[in-house]
C-alpha cells in the first residue's frame, strides 16, 4: 500500500471533543470519521485492524466447535414479543413499522433470532450440544455514547449462542468459552484482561462474567479483593456488613431538627457517625409511578441494579409531590404510611439507637430499634460495596475498587429464551424438555479501541503485531534522491513477495511529517531509507515501541524483517 493513496487525513491537533486518548488518536490518525452521535465510518487502517481481530475470534470460536452463521439486522417484532423483551426493554431497542405497518426491530442482540434459527432443527436430544456464532453490525440507541468506539450506538459484535441438554454440559462449555476468550485477549495484545462475576441484566440467567481491561478511563467499577483475589463487577458484588448492637436500646424520641436535610447535617446535629443513622431513598416504578422506599445505613449508597433485579421491574428516582404524603428529606421507617413498598437493606440488620427521618417536615427520631419499633422485617442486599469493605469470599476487609473497560461477556442463560419461545426437544426417555442456553459476546470496535487505549504514547498508537494495520512501514526519506527511491522500491517489492504487509511512504514531505504520520499509524516495525543510511550501505530498523533501533546491511534487511515479524 502506498501511503500517498491512503484515504483519510492525519493531523497533529487533539480534537476538542475527544475525552479519552484512544478516541483522539484514532480520529487524528485517520482510522475513523464521525458520522452522527455514537456512529462512525471506518477507514482502511481501522478496517484492517478489525478484520484481524475478527479472524482471531473466528479461529478461537471454530476451535471450540462453533459454527458461523448470520442473523438478520431487522427482525419482526413478533420474535421479541415471544421472549417478552419487546415490552421489557426500553428505548435502547429501535422499533419501527415497514410500509405495510408490520412492526419490526433493529437487532441490538440476537438471542431471539438464534432460537428461531434452530428450534425446528434441534427437536431431538441427539442434535445437542452445538454453538452458532456471528460477527455482525448491531444498533443500540445508547443514551450516552462516549469515548469514540468505547460506547457507540452502531457497532460490530461477535455474539455466540450455545444449546445444551443439561446444566453440567453448559457449565463445561462455558469454561471452554472462558478459556477461548482468554486466548483471544492474549492474541490481540491485552493478556492483562481479567474476568469478573457480573450482573446478567436484561440478558437473564444466573451466572455471567465480564472480561475487564483495567484502566482509569473505564466506565465500570470493578471490585477486587487484595487478599483472596475475588473479582466482581460493582453491580454483582455482594456487600457484607456486620453491626454490633448497643447494650441498651434508648426510647424512640421525636426531635425537632429545623433546616436539617442531609445525612451529614443530621449526623452533625446529633453528633453521631453516619453508621448510627438510617437513610431513606425513594424510587418510583416506571410503569405506574408507585413509590418504593429503600432504607439503608446512612454511610452507604443504594446499588440500583441490585434493587431492580430484586423488584423485577424498572424504576427511577422519585419525584416527591404533596399528594404522595412523603416528607421529602425526613422519610423514616417508624410510623411510615403503608401506601408504599418499603424495603430494608441488610446493613440495618442487628442495629439499634439509630437516627432516622420522622416522616414530618423538620423532625427526626432518635433511638430507633427496628426489631423493637418496626417488628420482624426481611433484609436484602441493596448496597454498593465500598473500598476497604469486607470481601464476601474470604471475609477480610481487603476490598479495593478499580475502573475497567468491558471487552467481552459470557452468560449462562438457562431456559429463559427457549421456554418463552417454546423451543423444545425430546430426551432419551421421550419426555419434552427445554434446551439450556449460553451466550458469549465481544465488541470488535470496542476491543480495537481498548487495545489502543493501553498501547499508545503521546505520538500515536503502538499496535501489537497480531492486529496492526500493517506489519512494516517503509519511510523513504528524500525520495527525490534516485538511490533512496530505488532502494525503497526494491525493499517494498521484496517484502511484499515475502508475504509481509507493508505501507510505503515515498511522499515528497519532510522527515518530521513522515515520521509523525508513521507514529499515528502505529505500525510495529519501521524501515528508514535515507541518503545518510545509504552512505553506510544499510537501512535503519526501528520498532514503534522504541525497543528496537538497529542498522542492517541492505542485502540482509529483508531477512531481518522476516525474523522480527
Amino acid at each position: 500500500m502506498k501511503f500517498e493513496k491512503l484515504v483519510g487525513e492525519r493531523f497533529k491537533e487533539r480534537p476538542s471533543d475527544c475525552v479519552i486518548d484512544s478516541h483522539a488518536l484514532m480520529i487524528r490518525g485517520g482510522y475513523m470519521k464521525y458520522v452522527g452521535n455514537g456512529i462512525y465510518s471506518s477507514l482502511l487502517p481501522l478496517k484492517r485492524i478489525t478484520r484481524k481481530i475478527e479472524q482471531i475470534i473466528r479461529e478461537e470460536m471454530d476451535g471450540i466447535d462453533g459454527q458461523e452463521v448470520q442473523f438478520p439486522v431487522v427482525m419482526p417484532a413478533s420474535l421479541w414479543q415471544e421472549s417478552g423483551r419487546y415490552e421489557s426493554i426500553g428505548s435502547e431497542l429501535v422499533r419501527f413499522n415497514d410500509r405495510n405497518k408490520n412492526p419490526l426491530v433493529l437487532g441490538m442482540t440476537h438471542e431471539e433470532a438464534a432460537v428461531q434459527l434452530v428450534r425446528d432443527y434441534a427437536q431431538s436430544y441427539s442434535k445437542y450440544p452445538f454453538m452458532v456464532y456471528q460477527i455482525q453490525t448491531k444498533f443500540r440507541d445508547e443514551a450516552r455514547p462516549r469515548g469514540g468506539l468505547i460506547r457507540v450506538r452502531e457497532f460490530t459484535m461477535k455474539d455466540a449462542y450455545s444449546f445444551h441438554t443439561s446444566q453440567s454440559d453448559l457449565g463445561d462449555y462455558y469454561d471452554r468459552c472462558h478459556h477461548a476468550y482468554e486466548r483471544i485477549f492474549t492474541r490481540v495484545g491485552i493478556p492483562e484482561v481479567i474476568s469478573v462475576a457480573s450482573d446478567s441484566g436484561m440478558m437473564g440467567g444466573n451466572i455471567s462474567h465480564e472480561f475487564m481491561l483495567m484502566t482509569s478511563i473505564g466506565e465500570d467499577s470493578i471490585v477486587i479483593c487484595r487478599g483472596c483475589g475475588y473479582k466482581a463487577n460493582m453491580e454483582a458484588a455482594d456487600s457484607v456488613i456486620y453491626n454490633e448492637r448497643d447494650t441498651v436500646s434508648n426510647k424512640i424520641t421525636l426531635v425537632h431538627t429545623p433546616n436539617i436535610h442531609t445525612i451529614e447535617e443530621v449526623c452533625g446535629f446529633f453528633n453521631i457517625t453516619k453508621e448510627k443513622s438510617c437513610k431513606a431513598v425513594a424510587y418510583q416504578r416506571n410503569s405506574d409511578d408507585s413509590y418504593i422506599v429503600v432504607l439503608i445505613r446512612g454511610d452507604l449508597d443504594v446499588n440500583e441494579t441490585k434493587l431492580t433485579n430484586h423488584l423485577g421491574f424498572d424504576i427511577h428516582a422519585a419525584t416527591i409531590v404533596d399528594e404522595c404524603e412523603l416528607a421529602a428529606g425526613y422519610i423514616g421507617p417508624y410510623l411510615l404510611n403503608n401506601n408504599y413498598s418499603v424495603l430494608y437493606d441488610k446493613s440495618l440488620e442487628n442495629t439499634n439507637n439509630l437516627v432516622c427521618g420522622g416522616n414530618v417536615i423538620e423532625y427526626h427520631y432518635t433511638g430507633l430499634d427496628i426489631q423493637r419499633d418496626i417488628g420482624n422485617v426481611m433484609y436484602h442486599d441493596f448496597v454498593k460495596i465500598q473500598d476497604g469493605g469486607i470481601c464476601p469470599c474470604c471475609g477480610k476487609e481487603s476490598i479495593s475498587i478499580s475502573r475497567g473497560i468491558e471487552v467481552g461477556n459470557i452468560f449462562q442463560l438457562g431456559t429463559k429464551y427457549t421456554k418463552s419461545m417454546n423451543m423444545t426437544y425430546i430426551d432419551k426417555e421421550g419426555t419434552i424438555q427445554y434446551p439450556i442456553m449460553g451466550c458469549y459476546g465481544i465488541g470488535i470496535g470496542r476491543l480495537a479501541a481498548s487495545v489502543c487505549e493501553v498501547h499508545h504514547d503521546d505520538f500515536g498508537p503502538i499496535w501489537p503485531m497480531a492486529i496492526a494495520p500493517w506489519q512494516v512501514h517503509i519511510c523513504a526519506v528524500r525520495s527525490d534522491d534516485n538511490a533512496v527511491k530505488e532502494c525503497a522500491n526494491n525493499l517494498y517489492e521484496e517484502l511484499l513477495s515475502s508475504g509481509i504487509e507493508v505501507i510505503y511512504d515515498d511522499r515528497a514531505v519532510s522527515a518530521g511529517v513522515m515520521f509523525s504520520d508513521a507514529d499515528l499509524l502505529g505500525v510495529p516495525l519501521r524501515i528508514i531509507v535515507s541518503p545518510r543510511n545509504l552512505k553506510e550501505s544499510c537501512c535503519e530498523i526501528v520498532s514503534r515501541d522504541k525497543t528496537i533501533l538497529i542498522k542492517v546491511a541492505l542485502d540482509l534487511t529483508n531477512e531481518k524483517i522476516l525474523e522480527l515479524v
